[in-house]
C-alpha cells in the first residue's frame, strides 16, 4: 500500500520534476508522504504528544554518555531544521547543516562520535590525523583504501584537492568558509578557483597530490588548527566530472553512507543508503536508519512541537528549544519530558568589545572603568536566567581545556570610579553602544547601559539592522569610528573547538579587516601578537597566556555563554551530543 501511495504521489509531481529519474521522483514522493505524516502527528495527541513509546534515559544522558543505546538498524530518521543555506559542502556556513553533511560528505579527518569526546578529531578518509613537519608548514595525509563515491569511482587525493579548490571561486561558490584560502593562497598571485579559464591562471601549488592516495599541504605560516579546517565539509572531496558549479548543492555526490536523492523546497530533503559506502572504511558512522528525511524551513516552535509530539527525532538547528518550550520542560510535573533533555553550553560567548581607536576607549583606564562596573548576574537575568546563559568572566568558552579560571566577584563601582579618575574623566563620559536590533540583545544592552550610568558613563543604545550588523556595521572599522561606537555588544562563536579558532579573530591585530572584521575592539597589541605566534608554534607561550594578556587590556568584557536545552525525539536511540554542532550526532543516531 505504501508503494502504491508513493507511485500515485510521484505521478502528481510538478512539471519541473518531469526530467528526474524514477528513483529521484519516488524519493521526492516519499518525502511528501513523510512530511504529511509529520504534520498530521504534530496536530494530534493529548497535550501534543503522540501515542508512541518514549525512550528517555534521564536528563543529560547524551552529554557524556549515549542516550538509549542500541545497534538496531532500520526505519526512517526524521529530522527538522530551519532554512538550509546550501547542501553544497563548499557553500554551507551552518553548523547544523555541517552535522547533516556527516551523512554524505566525508573529510580527511572528522569529529569523533565517542561520547564526551566529540570535540576531538579522528581519521576519516585519511589513515591517521596527518604528519606535520618540524616547522609546522607542511602537512601530509594518506587516504584509506577502498573509499568510493556513490558513483562507484574510487575517491582520490585529486578529488580532495578539487573540493578545496572550489572554495577559492568566491564568485561562483558563495557563502562557505574560506580558511583554506587564507592558509594556502599566494597573495602575490592569487588562485582564482577551478572555473576560471584564463591562460595565465596559476595552479594551487600549495596543495600537492603526488599519487592517488597522498595529499600534501604547504602553508604560508604555521597553523596547528589545519586538521580542524580539513574537518569542515568545505574540505570534502568533489568529483570534477560531476561538478555543476553553483548548482552542485542540488545533487551533491556522496562519499558517505547516504546519498541525497531528493531536494524539494516545500517537501524537504531525502537521503537514502549509498550502496558504495563500505563500513569497513568508516570508524565514525553507524548508518543505522534505512533513510533520513529532513523537513526544512520550520520555525523554532514548530520544531519543538514536532519533537514533543513524536513526529521528529532530531532538531539540527543548534539553537536548542525555544524559551516557551523550556518553560514547559521546567514545569513538567511527570518528569517524562525532562528525562529527554540534554543541557549544553554552546561556546557562544556574548561580549562587550571596546574599540581601542574610538575615544575615550583608546584609554585603557576608561576601558577598565567599563569592565569594573559590569554586573554579570543582572546580564544573565536579562538573557533569561541560568537556564539560558552561564556567567562568563573570561574570554574563553567553558568547554575548552587549558584556559584561565572563571571567577566573577561582581561589579566594583569604586574601582570603576577610580579608573575614571585615572583616565581623566572623573565625572564620566558619553558613548554609543552598538547592538543588533533584536529583543534579547536590546534587553542586555539596556541593562548594561543602566549599570554604566550608575558610575557616570552615559550610554546611548544604538539598535542596528541584524542582517548587516557584523558585515558592514561593526565589521567595518571606518563605520565604527565615524559613528563613535565606543561599545559593541557582540557574540563570538568559533567555527571549531580550539582556543586559537576562538581567540585569533578577536584579538590578533593582523586579523583587522576593512570588511567583515571580527576583531571588534581593533586590538593591536604587540605583546598579544607575539603570544599568538608562540602559541601557534607550540612554544613557551600558551593560548591561556593570550587570553590573560587580553583581559588586562580591558578591550573585551566577557558577559555570558549561551546555554541550550536539547530535546531528544521519542524514538531516538544512540543520542550523543555533538558539541561542535550543538546537537545530537546525526552520524550515529538511530530510531526504533
Amino acid at each position: 500500500m505504501v508503494q502504491q501511495a508513493l507511485e500515485r504521489l510521484a505521478d502528481r509531481l510538478p512539471g519541473w520534476a518531469r526530467g528526474w529519474s524514477r528513483r529521484r521522483i519516488l524519493g521526492s514522493a516519499a518525502v511528501v508522504l513523510l512530511v504529511i505524516v509529520l504534520a498530521v502527528s504534530c496536530l494530534g495527541g493529548a497535550g501534543g504528544r503522540a501515542d508512541v513509546p518514549v525512550l528517555a534515559d534521564g536528563a543529560d544522558a547524551g552529554v557524556e554518555g549515549v542516550r538509549s543505546p542500541s545497534d538496531e538498524a532500520g526505519g526512517t530518521l526524521r529530522v527538522v531544521a530551519p532554512e538550509i543555506d546550501s547542501l553544497d559542502p563548499q557553500r554551507s556556513y551552518s553548523p547544523g547543516v555541517w552535522n547533516l553533511m556527516r551523512l554524505y560528505a566525508r573529510t580527511l579527518v572528522t569529529y569523533s562520535s565517542e561520547p564526551g569526546k566529540t570535540d576531538q578529531l579522528v581519521p576519516d578518509l585519511a589513515t591517521d590525523l596527518g604528519t606535520v613537519s618540524e616547522d609546522g608548514l607542511t602537512w601530509s595525509f594518506t587516504l584509506r583504501e577502498g573509499v568510493r563515491f556513490e558513483t562507484g569511482r574510487p575517491i582520490t587525493s585529486q578529488d580532495v584537492k578539487y573540493g578545496i579548490q572550489r572554495s577559492f571561486a568566491s564568485d561562483v561558490v558563495v557563502g562557505g568558509p574560506t580558511y583554506v584560502v587564507d592558509l594556502l593562497d599566494d597573495p602575490a598571485n592569487p588562485y582564482p578557483g577551478p572555473y576560471s579559464k584564463e591562460e595565465d591562471d596559476p595552479d594551487l601549488t600549495s596543495v600537492e597530490t603526488p599519487d592517488d592516495r597522498t595529499i600534501v599541504f604547504r602553508l604560508r605560516s604555521p597553523q596547528p588548527d589545519l586538521p580542524f579546517v580539513l574537518a569542515l565539509p568545505s574540505s570534502s572531496p568533489v568529483p570534477a566530472e560531476a561538478d555543476t558549479a553553483g548548482q552542485y548543492g542540488q545533487d551533491p555526490v556522496s562519499s558517505g553512507p547516504y546519498a541525497v536523492t531528493s531536494v524539494d523546497p516545500e517537501a524537504g530533503v531525502l537521503l537514502e543508503r549509498n550502496p558504495q559506502w563500505d563500513p569497513a572504511t568508516d570508524d565514525v558512522r553507524t548508518a543505522l536508519p534505512d533513510s533520513v528525511v529532513v523537513r526544512t524551513g520550520l520555525s523554532g516552535l514548530e520544531r519543538d512541537q514536532a519533537l514533543l509530539a513524536g513526529s521528529a527525532d532530531i532538531d539540527i538547528s543548534g539553537t536548542g528549544v525555544q524559551v516557551a518550550t523550556n518553560a514547559r520542560l521546567t514545569d513538567d510535573e511527570d518528569h517524562d519530558l525532562a528525562a529527554r533533555v540534554d543541557d549544553v553550553t554552546t561556546g557562544s560567548l556574548r561580549v562587550l568589545a571596546l574599540p581601542t581607536d574610538v575615544a575615550p576607549m583608546d584609554s585603557p583606564d576608561c576601558r577598565a572603568a567599563v569592565a569594573a562596573a559590569i554586573d554579570r548576574r543582572a546580564v544573565q537575568d536579562a538573557l533569561g536566567g541560568p537556564g539560558e546563559a552561564v556567567r562568563s568572566s573570561q574570554l574563553w568558552p567553558r568547554g575548552l581545556d587549558g584556559g584561565p579560571t572563571h571567577t566573577d566577584a561582581g561589579p566594583d563601582r569604586d574601582a570603576a570610579r577610580a579608573a575614571l579618575e585615572k583616565c581623566g574623566r572623573p565625572d564620566g563620559f558619553s558613548t554609543v553602544l552598538a547592538v543588533p536590533d533584536a529583543p534579547s540583545t536590546l534587553e542586555v544592552a539596556d541593562e548594561v547601559a543602566g549599570q554604566l550610568g550608575e558610575v557616570g558613563i552615559d550610554v546611548e543604545v544604538r539598535p542596528l539592522d541584524p542582517a548587516t550588523f557584523y558585515a558592514t556595521e561593526v565589521g567595518n572599522p571606518d563605520t565604527v569610528a565615524s559613528n563613535g561606537y565606543g561599545i559593541v555588544l557582540a557574540t563570538r562563536t568559533a567555527d571549531f573547538p580550539t582556543a586559537g579558532s576562538f581567540l585569533v579573530p578577536l584579538v590578533d591585530g593582523r586579523s583587522v579587516r576593512s570588511v567583515g572584521n571580527t576583531n571588534y575592539a581593533r586590538l593591536n597589541d604587540p605583546a598579544v601578537t607575539a603570544l599568538v605566534d608562540e602559541a601557534r608554534a607550540g612554544g613557551p607561550g600558551s593560548w591561556g597566556d593570550v587570553a590573560e594578556t587580553v583581559r588586562k587590556t580591558s578591550a573585551y568584557v566577557p558577559l555570558a555563554e549561551a546555554r541550550i536545552q536539547l530535546v531528544a525525539g521519542q524514538r531516538l536511540h544512540n543520542g550523543v551530543v555533538m558539541r561542535p554542532y550543538a546537537g545530537y550526532d546525526i552520524a550515529t543516531a538511530g530510531v526504533r
